[in-house]
């Protein structure tokens, strides 16, 4: 297959991976709608053992789930889901915080969150709904690596992955409650929070940074931000 030319397995199954995965996280495949691996297959122009792998890293980040006997489709969460999801979060990023800044935060990694915020402020100038979902993710990624806590980092990146499926799913509803640029001021206030080094600073603005702002009313009352 044409694609399959000149790439090794682990590069075919990134590019499944990074392809369903953009897809998912853009709206271009809904919540609950089947992924087959034949379609997948053709569109891409690879075998179905990449595509196959790729839907497997796909259910450990969340983002597909795997049905006995009725194959493979994106995740659909409940509002239940979504208030331990984002629950957890604000628990996991308090959390990192507190151990960050033990110490002066450390400059590399302080580089890698401003750099984070840097890109949400270019995304908020774009009609990019995916870019300014990565941006978000990448900069919350980056605000719990501060830590230097690698067993931390793996069960948060799952979590944020979740949270940003829903979020793909409610960016027009969001673009409508308040501007890109209102969500770039918010992570800038927190980064700037962060390169102060005062625990309790931080701890302040993540309170105000807030995490719902995704939730529909009917689903979460009264919790926003994001």
């Amino acid at each position: 297959m044409t694609a399959e030319l000149g790439l090794g397995a682990q590069s075919l199954v990134e590019l499944a991976l990074e392809r369903i995965r953009g897809d998912i996280l853009r709206g271009a495949i809904a919540p609950g709608e089947r992924l087959v691996e034949e379609q997948l297959t053709r569109r891409f122009g690879i075998s179905r053992a990449p595509v196959r792998e790729a839907l497997r890293l796909l259910g450990q980040q969340g983002l597909v789930e795997h049905l006995p006997r009725r194959g493979v489709r994106v995740a659909e969460l409940s509002a239940t889901d979504m208030a331990e999801l984002f629950g957890l979060r604000d628990a996991l990023e308090r959390y990192a915080v507190e151990t960050a800044l033990a110490a002066p935060p450390d400059p590399e990694r302080l580089a890698v969150l401003e750099r984070a915020t840097e890109r949400i402020e270019r995304a908020a100038t774009q009609d990019a709904s995916l870019d300014r979902a990565d941006a978000h993710r990448e900069f919350h990624v980056a605000l719990v690596a501060l830590a230097g806590h690698r067993h931390l980092l793996r069960v948060y990146e799952p979590v944020i992955m979740q949270l940003q499926l829903y979020m793909a799913a409610n960016m027009r509803r969001e673009a409508e409650q308040r501007s890109p640029a209102e969500g770039a001021h918010r992570h800038r206030h927190l980064f700037e929070a962060v390169a102060s080094g005062d625990a309790a600073t931080v701890l302040a603005a993540l309170a105000g940074h807030g995490a719902q702002t995704y939730l529909a009313p009917e689903l979460s009352p009264g919790l926003d931000g994001a």
